[in-house]
């Protein structure tokens, strides 16, 4: 292993910022072969992994949230209305940002509806049966502010 290659692993993870600011210097100068491609690469995978885990987690969010809304409706709160809608706008940014996530996203629609059925049920202590299998929203409805179950 050569000694450049033990200074950029150091730098990595010694100090993030600072590796990330060197090897910007080095691709915008053309040093491209001092450049740390073995973390950059790693970096670049981690952000679509990050991107979709993301997303996933705000569809869920915004899943349980509808279904404590429309299953129920005697415990509705602020809280629950401004936690869809944030989550919604987080889903609708995300989307902005990259709209390659938009296939992904009508990808994990029905598993993210059962996993939203499973916390649903854990949180409400509803019977698993009062919320039905096949998920009863769209995926407009699901992002759209205008949209509330009843």
């Amino acid at each position: 292993m050569s000694i450049l290659k033990i200074n950029r692993q150091t730098l990595y993870e010694k100090d993030y910022l600072q590796w990330i600011q060197t090897t910007l210097e080095k691709i915008r100068s053309g040093d491209y072969v001092n450049v740390d491609w073995e973390n950059l690469i790693e970096e670049i995978e981690d952000m679509g992994r990050s991107e979709r885990k993301s997303l996933k987690s705000n569809l869920i969010v915004v899943f349980l949230h509808l279904l404590k809304w429309q299953f129920q409706p005697e415990m509705r709160s602020g809280s629950w209305e401004g936690s869809i809608i944030e989550h919604r706008r987080r889903i609708r940014e995300s989307i902005d940002d990259s709209p390659s996530l938009q296939n992904y996203l009508e990808s994990i629609f029905p598993e993210c509806y059962l996993q939203a059925v499973k916390q649903a049920k854990a949180e409400t202590r509803l019977p698993l049966e009062t919320f039905p299998q096949l998920c009863p929203y769209d995926l407009e409805q699901v992002v759209s502010d205008e949209f509330l179950p009843e």
